[in-house]
């Protein structure tokens, strides 16, 4: 889990870069304040990633609930943190303006703990179905699942709508997926 690096890195520079070519001006209050928090985290984290990270063993058996606020705020490294934060980026722009900031920022405070409540639960159930204790192990950190989450919303409100996933058309509606399979290709785990 600690893949992290420390200071100012290639995934991080490119994430300031495609910020700045935006414009800070263009970016919605709270979209940029979650691009901040996030980023400050990587930069200064609260905790090392394996103190943070979400599993059942620590949130459940541990009682360490904490990580359900800690969890979704921190990468474990540069490119994670640039992909998750590039999504946010495009996504925070056209919800918040869609939404207004008060409610996207109630959104996601909601998403951020109810995601990892959801991925426990799924955790749980595979230890049921598959009789494997190992996934009450997995930890998991980043803001991923937020993000599937802000897609699904977004498709709600944008229906019918083509996306280009890495230059390739796709239906809005399947565009989720595709970059859920994309995300997983580029960064394993």
């Amino acid at each position: 889990m600690e893949r992290r690096q420390r200071g100012v890195s290639p995934g991080l520079l490119l994430l300031l870069y495609q910020i700045s070519q935006v414009g800070f001006q263009n970016i919605p209050s709270v979209t940029l304040g979650v691009l901040v928090l996030n980023i400050f985290l990587f930069l200064s984290p609260l905790r090392p990633l394996s103190e943070v990270c979400l599993s059942v063993n620590e949130a459940v058996h541990r009682r360490n609930w904490q990580r359900l606020l800690l969890a979704p705020f921190h990468h474990a490294d540069d490119w994670h943190l640039y992909y998750n934060m590039i999504s946010m980026l495009w996504k925070g722009i056209m919800l918040e303006r869609k939404l207004k900031s008060i409610w996207f920022a109630y959104i996601i405070a909601v998403f951020s703990v109810l995601i990892g409540v959801v991925y426990m639960v799924l955790e749980v159930l595979l230890v049921v179905i598959l009789d494997d204790p190992s996934y009450e192990m997995n930890c998991g950190v980043g803001f991923s699942g937020v993000l599937f989450a802000l897609k699904v919303l977004n498709n709600h409100y944008n229906p019918g709508r083509m996306t280009s996933v890495f230059g390739l058309p796709i239906s809005s509606k399947y565009a989720c997926w595709v970059e859920l399979v994309a995300i997983h290709l580029i960064s394993p785990g």
